[in-house]
C-alpha cells in the first residue's frame, strides 16, 4: 500500500515518474519518447498486440507524415530515418489502369509548392520506427509491455486523507494481473478508449465533457476491407508489366452501378519486398460484402477487373481471409471537450499541501476521430504530443498546471479538426456522383477565386491543411470566412438578377 510518507518521498525526489501509457500505437509510443527525451523516467507503455510490427491485414493503413507529424520527428531527430524508409510526396507517381488494360502514369502536381515534403509509409513501418528508437536509446526509461490490456482504472484513497491515487489493473498475456499506481496516466487507446470511458463515468454526475460529440459526414459509415497483394504482382494477363513498389495505383473496375462498381487503390511503398495493400471502400449494401466464399470472390473480381489475372494475384488463402474478414467502417467525425482529469485537487491541511495530484491526459483518436479523408489521423495525434510537450515545458512539468494548459491549447484545434473533416474532402470515394460534382465545383471555385483575389478569398480547406504552419483553428476560421463571403456574393448576384428581371418586366 502506498502511504502518505512514501508518496511524499516520491514527490520530493522527482515527480517525473511512474507514467503509464495505455496504447502502443503511434500516439502512445510518441508520447513515451517525448517524455523520455524531456527527462521523465519509469515510463510503461501497454500494447494489446503481440509485437510492434504485428501485421493486421485490415489495419495495414498507409500514413502520410506531413509537416505537422514532422514537428515530432524533428523533435526526436527521426525525420532523416523516416525519409529513408518512405516514399516522398515529391516523387509520388500514380498509374491508372483501365478495364481495357490501358495504363497512364503521371506525377501528381504539387498544388502548394511551399508545402513541406511529406512521406508515405505503412503504419507498421512507422510504429516499428518509433519502437526501434525506444529499444536503441531509451530502454532505461521506457518499458513496452506487449499482450497487455488495461482492464480497470480506479481512484484509491491514501490512508485517511482527502488525497487519491490512481490504480490501474492490467492483464498481461491473458493470464497474470498486474496493478500500476502511476502519477500520470496517458490514454492513447483509440476511439473506444477505456481511459476516456472511465473518465466519462467518473464525471457523469457533473458534466458530459468526456462524451464524444458526433458530426455527420458524407464518408462516415462507409465500409472498407483491405486486400493483400504480393510484391511486384502482374498488371496485365501477359505478366510482362509488374507493379513497382514506389508507384501508387488506381485500378478501375468494369462493373457499373452503386452496388457493383469497384476500384482498387494502392499507395506507394519504399520496400519492394513488402506486400501491397489494396483498399476497397464502399457503402455497406455493396455486392462485394455479400460474397460468401472464395469462388464467389474470384468470379466477382474477374468480372470487375478483366485486365488483371486475379487468380494469380490473389492467393486462395488471401481470398478466404478477405471473405471472412469483418473489415471496418469509417467512423463518424467526433471529439470530446475533456482532454484531462486531475485527482486530489483539494488540499485539506498544510501537512499535505506539498502533494501533487495524479493526472490523466488523453491524446489521438481518444479525443478526436474521423474518416481518413484529410490524412490527419496520425499527424494530428503527433501534434497532440507536441502540444503536451509544450504545456509540460511551460509549467516545469507540474501535472496540475500542465494538463489544464494542454487542454486549453489543444481543444480549439481539436474541435476545428473535426469540423474540417466534415467538408475538406469527403467525396473522394466516388460514393455519390452528384455530391462529388457539387463538392468539386465548390473546391475549384474557391481555388480560382483565391488566386485571382487572394486578399478576399482563401484556398479550399483541403489545401490549407497542407500548410503545417497554420493551426486547425486558423484553417477553419479562414474556411468559414470564405464561405460567408461566397454567400454574401451569391446573395448580391441573386438580388442583382432579380432587379434586372423586374426591370425587364416593367419595360
Amino acid at each position: 500500500m502506498l502511504t502518505e510518507e512514501s508518496f511524499a518521498q516520491k514527490e520530493s525526489h522527482h515527480f517525473r515518474q511512474n507514467v503509464l501509457i495505455v496504447g502502443g500505437g503511434p500516439a502512445g509510443l510518441a508520447t513515451a519518447l517525448m517524455l523520455a527525451k524531456y527527462g521523465w523516467t519509469n515510463i510503461t507503455v501497454l500494447e494489446q498486440r503481440a509485437t510492434a510490427d504485428y501485421y493486421e491485414p485490415d489495419k495495414s493503413f498507409n500514413y502520410q507524415i506531413d509537416g505537422r507529424g514532422q514537428k515530432f520527428t524533428d523533435f526526436l531527430g527521426l525525420t532523416e530515418k523516416l525519409s529513408e524508409i518512405s516514399v516522398p510526396s515529391t516523387e509520388f507517381y500514380l498509374t491508372k489502369i483501365k478495364p481495357n488494360g490501358s495504363c497512364t502514369t503521371s506525377n501528381l502536381p504539387t498544388v502548394n509548392p511551399n508545402r513541406k515534403t511529406a512521406y508515405w509509409l505503412p503504419r507498421k513501418a512507422f510504429v516499428l520506427l518509433l519502437y526501434q528508437e525506444i529499444e536503441q536509446n531509451w530502454q532505461d526509461r521506457i518499458t513496452v509491455l506487449f499482450n497487455a490490456k488495461c482492464v480497470q482504472i480506479n481512484k484509491k484513497g491514501i490512508n485517511n486523507s482527502h488525497l487519491e491515487k490512481l490504480e490501474v489493473v492490467v492483464r498481461i498475456e491473458n493470464e497474470s494481473i498486474v496493478t500500476f499506481e502511476p502519477n500520470l496516466l496517458v490514454g492513447c487507446d483509440g476511439l473506444h478508449s477505456i481511459v476516456r470511458n472511465t473518465l466519462k463515468e467518473w464525471d457523469k454526475p457533473t458534466s458530459d465533457k468526456f462524451e464524444m460529440k458526433l458530426f455527420p459526414s458524407p464518408s462516415s459509415s462507409l465500409r472498407y476491407k483491405v486486400l493483400t497483394l504480393p510484391p511486384k504482382f502482374p498488371l496485365d494477363r501477359s505478366g510482362k508489366n509488374r507493379a513497382v513498389s514506389t508507384i501508387a495505383y488506381a485500378i478501375r473496375g468494369a462493373l457499373r452501378g452503386r452496388k457493383r462498381s469497384v476500384s482498387l487503390g494502392l499507395l506507394p511503398l519504399k520496400n519492394s519486398d513488402d506486400a501491397r495493400s489494396a483498399n476497397i471502400i464502399k457503402y455497406p449494401d455493396h455486392q462485394i460484402w455479400e460474397l460468401k466464399n472464395t469462388e464467389e470472390l474470384y468470379n466477382f473480381f474477374e468480372k470487375a477487373f478483366p485486365q488483371l489475372p486475379l487468380r494469380q494475384i490473389v492467393s486462395p488463402e488471401e481470398a478466404e481471409r478477405f471473405v471472412n474478414s469483418e473489415g471496418g467502417y469509417f467512423p463518424i467525425p467526433q471529439y470530446c471537450s475533456g482532454l484531462h482529469f486531475l485527482l486530489s485537487q483539494e488540499q485539506p491541511s498544510q501537512e499535505i499541501a506539498q502533494y501533487k495530484p495524479d493526472g490523466i491526459v488523453l491524446l489521438g483518436d481518444a479525443i478526436h476521430c474521423f474518416p481518413p479523408d484529410i490524412g490527419q489521423g496520425v499527424n494530428s495525434a503527433l501534434e497532440d504530443v507536441c502540444i503536451l510537450n509544450e504545456a509540460l515545458s511551460q509549467t516545469n512539468d507540474e501535472i496540475s498546471r500542465a494538463l489544464p494548459l494542454y487542454e486549453s491549447l489543444r481543444l480549439p484545434d481539436t474541435k476545428a479538426l473535426v469540423y474540417l473533416s466534415q467538408v475538406a474532402y469527403p467525396w473522394q470515394y466516388n460514393q455519390d456522383s452528384l455530391g462529388k460534382l457539387l463538392w468539386s465545383v465548390n473546391f475549384f471555385l474557391r481555388l480560382v477565386l483565391s488566386r485571382l483575389l487572394p486578399f478576399i478569398f482563401n484556398p479550399p480547406a483541403f489545401l490549407l491543411i497542407q500548410n503545417h504552419l497554420l493551426s486547425y483553428e486558423q484553417i477553419w476560421i479562414q474556411s468559414k470566412r470564405t464561405t460567408i463571403t461566397l454567400y454574401v456574393l451569391g446573395l448580391i448576384l441573386l438580388c442583382g438578377l432579380l432587379a434586372f428581371v423586374l426591370n425587364a418586366i416593367q419595360i
